[in-house]
């Protein structure tokens, strides 16, 4: 048997990727703290917009259930 299950989590999402971004300039300690700002703005934006294959309106993900081959699978956002 196959099934959808959407989720919805506003929050989720933007706290990964801000948690990933900080962690990205680690050890960076050389630039100045509006080059972070600006650096930082720009690799979240990319990761957003790789996400949005899977993510729409950045909150809402899909994931499909077989229970016969015993796997879920996230859904392309269409």
């Amino acid at each position: 048997m196959k099934f959808r299950v959407s989720m919805k989590d506003p929050d989720t999402l933007d706290d990964a990727i801000r948690d990933a971004v900080d962690r990205s300039f680690d050890g960076m300690g050389t630039l100045e703290d509006e080059e972070v700002d600006a650096l930082a703005a720009v690799r979240k934006r990319k990761a957003k917009d790789v996400c949005s294959r899977w993510f729409r309106y950045g909150e809402y993900l899909t994931v499909e259930i077989d229970t016969e081959a015993g796997t879920c699978s996230v859904v392309e956002d269409t």
